[in-house]
This record gives structure tokens, sequence and C-alpha cells, in this order.
């Protein structure tokens, strides 16, 4: 299939209802958040994670869709793939590619080919089983930045109470035992991404197909990822810029800045959607850019 030929930059506007949507191993597993602000943080890895999981599930099967990045699965287990269909064993890789100059652009290729999230956000295919092996490292077209909360969190700790107990000698003193785990009551969150039709022309082959599926993953990525500790997530809209060009025909930050969300005049503590108004100045869009509003 043919590269895209256009850039592209988006808006996602997803919101989190009496959950946790990205726990930070660092405190607790509280939500993430600005010391400096309170505003909440969601990294780019955890959304990631996410739409690989709708990809997986979405084209389970299907030649090319793969995931590189996986639960339970050797990354170098993968990249053994690579070398068993250049026909060098993996310990005699690096040996191989001082004989054959095109050996690194074959390995690169057959796992852009075959996994769909190197396709998408690159990858490092570097791992050491008696050696180097290394299929390349990749920078994907599709970049997604941290998201950030429209307005400052404040997580709450909830305690909470079970009745099966964990060992015998507690059974015999205790009929309870005590937990706990974070919420945050409410928050909407924004997050800001790009897509560079130049380096899936030069490097991963990303195609029409890829980012009509991506579109798909972004807006379906909570779905079929539900958990009691996130809470209730939603995306609530996604918001495409597409240039008539594969390098642009505006400066990213320029078009983010179209894309308005606040606070309704009314609302002083936002529970929902509804308490934010989003507005886009279609007006200001520069020539050779088109919005797209999913």
């Amino acid at each position: 299939m043919e590269p895209i030929k256009n850039r592209y930059e988006f808006v996602i506007l997803f919101d989190v209802e009496n959950g946790n949507p990205n726990g930070d191993p660092d405190a607790g597993n509280m939500p993430r958040l600005d010391p400096e602000t309170g505003y909440g943080l969601v990294t780019d890895v955890c959304l990631k994670r996410k739409i690989r999981n709708y990809v997986e599930t979405a084209k389970e099967g299907c030649e090319g869709f793969r995931i590189y990045v996986k639960d339970g699965v050797p990354l170098n287990r993968s990249d053994k793939e690579a070398c068993d269909y250049v026909g060098v064993e993996a310990d005699k890789l690096k040996e191989a590619k001082k004989k054959d100059d095109r050996l690194d652009e074959k390995l690169r290729d057959f796992m852009c080919r075959n996994f769909y999230d190197i396709r998408t956000f690159g990858a490092v295919m570097t791992t050491f089983v008696k050696g180097a092996l290394n299929c390349g490292q990749v920078r994907g077209p599709v970049q997604l930045g941290f998201s950030r909360s429209i307005d400052p969190i404040l997580p709450q700790e909830v305690t909470i109470t079970r009745t099966a107990i964990t060992t015998e000698a507690d059974a015999e003193v205790k009929g309870t035992e005590i937990g706990r785990k974070y919420i945050v009551p409410y928050a909407l969150y924004r997050c800001e991404g790009f897509i560079s039709a130049n380096l899936a022309k030069k490097t991963t082959g990303f195609s029409d197909d890829d980012l009509s599926l991506l579109w798909d993953a972004i807006l379906n990525m909570f779905e079929n990822d539900r958990s009691a500790a996130r809470g209730k997530m939603a995306v609530r809209e996604l918001i495409v810029f597409k240039h008539d060009s594969e390098l642009g025909n505006a400066p990213a930050h320029k078009l983010f800045e179209l894309v308005n969300v606040k606070k309704k005049e009314d609302v002083v503590i936002p529970r929902a959607y509804t308490d934010y108004s989003v507005e886009i100045c279609e007006e200001k869009v520069p020539q050779g850019v088109t919005c797209i509003r999913f």
C-alpha cells in the first residue's frame, strides 16, 4: 500500500468519571498530576497501550497487523522472526551485516510490514541474545504528547473493605480487611498528536488504511479496555487538521490554538462533559488545511 501523502495534527478530548486514568507508580499509584499546578496528566504510553489493544482485537489474525509491544511476548521473539526471514541466525547477525549493506533495511522493512505499532509509533528493536540482536531503530510517523486536564484535579483516596481474608492467622482475629484506591471524581483531558507523511514515506510505509484504523482505535480505545480502577472513561471528540501537502501548510502550534476548551461560565466544579464548551475558530483555519471533527 502507498504511504500517506498528507501531514496531520489532531486533538483528542477524553474524560474520566470516578476512576484513575493513569496511576503513578512513584506516588503509590495516585493519578498523575503536575505538582506545581495541580493539572492531571496521562502519559503517551498509556494511550498507545489502549490503541495497540484495540488494533490487536479488531485485526486479530489479519496479516500485517500484529502488535510488537504486547503482554507476554518477549521482544526478541519477534526480532528473531526478522532474522529467520533474511536467513541469518540471531547470534551471527553482527557478522552478516558486515557482508550485506542492505541487511539493516531488510530487517527494518520486515518488522514495519508485519507489525502495525512499529509502522505507526516506531520502535527500538534491539535486544540481547548471545550478543546484540539488532533489527534497527524506527521513528514512527505518529507521535502523541502527554495529555493534560483542562482544569486542576483533586484526587480522592477512597477506603474500601473486603470480607476475603488473606491468611489463616488473620482470619482468626478479624473478619474484614481494609484497602484503598484513588479516583478522580471527574476530569476532561486534552491530548495533542502529530502525523508525519514524510516519515511514513521514508521509513515505515504507514498508509491511508493504517490511518483509518488509527482514527477508529482512538475513538474506541476505552470501549474494550474497561476496568473498575479506571472508572468510566470515554473519548468525547477527535479533531483532525489535514494538510494539503506532505510537509504541511501551517505550524502545528497555531492549529492547536484554534481549539478552545473551557468551563462554562455558570459551572463552579465540573462533573460532566456538558459542563464544558468546545469551540474551533474555523474561520481562522489557514489555507491548505482542512479541519475534520469525529
